[in-house]
């Protein structure tokens, strides 16, 4: 059977390695993938980006995988967004060796906590440094807490005796009281590690799960709070053989920190490190059957059932509403064929009903007459009384014939009831279209859902690979934005007031040039010279970057005033020494001044072994692909700017190239676009 819950051991373990991995880092981003599941971008100086993945009731590690996110983030992420984006980690603890982990987080406001509730439906909580709820995932009363706006958190009640306070004579004692019960029940209660950990204890020390406490032997006690012992020794003090246990399929079975004796002789993959198990394990495994879950296969099949049943019946629809309308038509046109004899008739009727007779004497008299094989009365089938028409059959068309219009009116009847017949049939037609653009889409949903249900963990860890993040062997400028210029040089650039002080501090020399936008809120820019005398074209196009990456792009500017300067013109203190804030700086000495610099990014392809992206100035970006686009300020925004260009780069790759490329995803872009946000300039491509 596979893991289900995270255990407090898998929590330990893994709290026992975030520690030194969130230590001094900060919050990037933070974005919500589903109802439950949370991911915090965090950065660290001199470090590939943390992301730390938590899903309330099931899962809390760091994770390699970049999954695609929502294009509107849900209230929950938009509140921990304002709450805590560019707050630094203070902590990470777990509490009391139950399934709750916090989260600290040192604010511009004070002390915030992030409590992720890993048991049961879960929860995440946001409360201030006295406890008091700011936010929460899921608000609810309960029978022994509510977790409401404005309210002190109180946390649920222990699930059991935290195993690393409890004494050999607590535990005995606790064993000696539960009686006749197979010692697994207590053992599991009592101490709070659930079943899977309360087995392993007892397998350890020889114990039979099943055997009743009232039996057991002072030794064997002994013996369990010693494998106890051993257990939590080897998850406080890191000593960690992180692994994932296979099925004899080789589906993945479970997650464990250290190697278990339940599961001596199957086969494991070991990982250097208890987060990345878990990484694996999740995403690679429970991800994607969770996907199957959520496209819940038998749903689509009925809907694709249902869809099927729609258009047979707007097909049928059509046929009968194209049939009546040729039919109609026709009938108008077979009064206009009998013309002169339907008229003849309809007029002698008349005469004889305005001389005195009734209508059913008018018509009694001539269709007795049809007997003699007379024109038109040889037509007439039955007489409507009540709508005065008669019922004719005329050229093999059965129709009604009214005797309160005139023939021209009669023609025209029918003349308009096909027209509303074919525009009927024509507005079913777009509807049909939907209905089958809406089978086939279902359809190939149904396929992959299907296939993937069918997939063997290699296949489907080879299909997620793709999301996943390389985090080692980066280079230093690769934590910044960055391109090379045309003519090669390589130009770096700060993301935040963070990295705009790292990259100035550490990275700058007194041979680079550095870049800054007249305007509150643009990074710092810098060419690294290497020792080679940076060219104009170097200057101009790194001038281009500095403008469009400033806050002149969020606001729609055309153009801004750059000027760029050398490292010793950069002074922590003000003129009057007063300090200069975290990632700014004072600039002394004349500037090197670029006038009216025009905002615009080009954004490239690139169809190799591999499929990359490029971004950057224009000149650089088109020095490496003809296929780029030229992006301006503007506001078409996040997702949907990102497909618009994603599709028009496709669509400047030729046929074989599209095929090379394969599936891309909008995330490869969005670094490249400032503020996420702009119009493509399809004159300039």
């Amino acid at each position: 059977m596979r893991k289900k819950e995270f255990s407090s051991f898998d929590i330990a373990a893994a709290i026992k390695e975030l520690k030194t991995t969130l230590a001094d880092s900060r919050v990037n981003n933070i974005y919500q993938l589903n109802e439950k599941t949370v991911i915090f971008k965090l950065h660290k100086t001199d470090k590939p980006p943390i992301r730390l993945v938590m899903e309330a009731g099931r899962r809390l590690h760091a994770t390699s995988y970049a999954e695609e996110n929502p294009a509107e983030p849900p209230a929950f992420c938009m509140a921990l967004r304002k709450y805590l984006r560019g707050a630094w980690v203070a902590g990470i603890d777990q509490f009391e060796f139950e399934r709750i982990v916090t989260v600290s987080f040192r604010t511009k406001t004070g002390l915030l906590k992030l409590v992720v509730e890993l048991f049961g439906e879960g929860n995440i909580i946001l409360t201030n440094e006295q406890n008091v709820i700011i936010h929460a995932l899921a608000f609810k009363k309960m029978r022994d807490r509510d977790i409401l706006h404005n309210v002190v958190l109180q946390l649920p009640p222990s699930s059991g005796k935290n195993p690393f306070k409890v004494t050999q004579s607590e535990l005995e004692e606790a064993l000696k009281n539960a009686g006749d019960v197979e010692v697994v029940r207590p053992l599991a209660r009592f101490l709070g590690v659930g079943g899977v950990y309360a087995e392993e204890i007892l397998l350890r020390a020889n114990v039979d799960k099943t055997k009743p406490c009232s039996a057991l032997a002072s030794g064997e006690v002994v013996g369990i709070f010693e494998a106890l012992q051993t257990l939590l020794a080897a998850v406080s003090g890191g000593n960690l053989e992180a692994c994932i246990v296979l099925g004899e399929d080789g589906d993945f079975v479970d997650v464990v920190p250290i190697k278990l004796k339940r599961y001596e002789g199957c086969k494991v993959q070991v990982y250097d490190s208890f987060n990345q198990a878990l990484d694996e394990f999740y995403l690679r495994v429970t991800v994607a059957e969770r996907a199957v879950d959520r496209v819940e296969v038998d749903k689509l099949k009925k809907e694709a059932e249902r869809l099927r049943r729609v258009v047979a019946e707007q097909e049928k629809s059509i046929r009968e509403d194209e049939a009546k309308a040729e039919r109609d038509k026709l009938i108008g046109n077979t009064i206009y064929a009998h013309f002169n004899e339907l008229q003849t008739f309809q007029d002698q009727l008349i005469k004889a009903n305005q001389q005195g007779k009734d209508w059913n004497t008018v018509i009694a008299e001539a269709l007795a007459t049809k007997k003699t094989g007379k024109i038109p009365e040889a037509y007439i089938e039955s007489f409507d009384g009540k709508n005065l028409a008669l019922n004719l059959c005329m050229d093999s068309f059965h129709f009604s014939f009214s005797l309160r219009l005139s023939l021209f009116d009669n023609a025209a009847e029918y003349y308009d009831r096909g027209k509303k017949a074919k525009q009927k049939s024509g507005g079913a037609l777009t509807a049909l279209e939907n209905s089958k653009k809406k089978l086939a889409k279902i359809e190939r949903e149904l396929l992959q859902a299907e296939e993937l249900k069918s997939l063997k963990p290699a296949e489907i860890m080879e299909a997620l690979s793709k999301r996943k993040v390389a985090m080692e062997n980066k280079e230093w400028y690769e934590k910044f934005r960055w391109y090379t210029s045309s003519d090669g040089f390589l130009v770096v650039a700060g993301k935040d007031t963070v990295s705009n002080e790292v990259l100035i501090k550490k990275y700058t020399t007194q041979e680079d040039a550095v870049f800054h936008a007249e305007i509150t809120g643009a990074p710092f820019v810098v060419i690294k010279s290497e020792g080679k005398p940076i060219s104009e074209q170097a200057l101009r196009e790194a001038g281009e970057f500095a403008a469009s990456f400033s806050r002149a792009w969020r606001e729609n500017a055309g153009s801004v005033d750059v000027y760029w300067v050398k490292l010793d013109q950069l002074s922590k203190s003000g003129p009057s020494g007063e300090s200069v804030p975290h990632g700014a700086f004072f600039v002394v000495g004349k500037r090197n001044w670029m006038r009216n610099v025009p905002l615009r990014v080009a954004v490239g392809i690139i169809v190799g072994e591999e499929t990359s992206f490029v971004g950057g100035p224009v000149e650089a970006v088109k020095a490496k692909t003809k296929a780029y686009l030229v992006i301006l300020p503007g506001d078409l925004a996040g997702k949907e700017l990102l497909k618009q260009m994603l599709r028009s780069l496709m669509l400047k790759l030729s046929k074989e190239q599209r095929e090379k490329a394969g599936k891309t995803s909008i995330e490869q872009v969005r670094e490249f676009v400032p503020y996420t946000k702009g119009t493509i300039n399809l004159k300039a491509t």
